[in-house]
């Protein structure tokens, strides 16, 4: 029985979009995990909100984090639940640094 394009339209997308999302998070990690690591190395550590919430965010959007938590659990977090988390930590970051809820400038 040949595929029909009802068939096979839904496998293509869903790859697409894995694809697209799988693109989106590498570029996350290095542009907001890499940046912020860069970040913490040129202005110190110190404070908390310099570059850390960046680096853990891309740290939490990997695919490479996924597939380590996934071969140490053997659960794989979803992607939305990997980008919630990562917005979550920038989120967390930016008002921190509104707040200023550290003792050091």
């Amino acid at each position: 029985m040949p595929a029909t394009p009802a068939t096979v339209a839904p496998s293509l997308r869903r790859r697409t979009l894995r694809v697209l999302g799988e693109a989106f998070a590498w570029t996350w990690f290095a542009l907001s995990g890499l940046g912020g690591f860069g970040l913490i190395l040129t202005t110190g550590a110190l404070p908390f909100t310099h570059g850390w919430y960046a680096m853990f965010s891309g740290i939490a959007l990997c695919p490479a984090t996924a597939w380590l938590v996934k071969r140490a659990t053997a659960t794989e977090p979803s992607y939305p639940t990997r980008f919630l988390i990562a917005l979550s930590i920038i989120l967390a970051g930016r008002l921190a640094l509104i707040v200023r809820v550290w003792p050091f400038g």
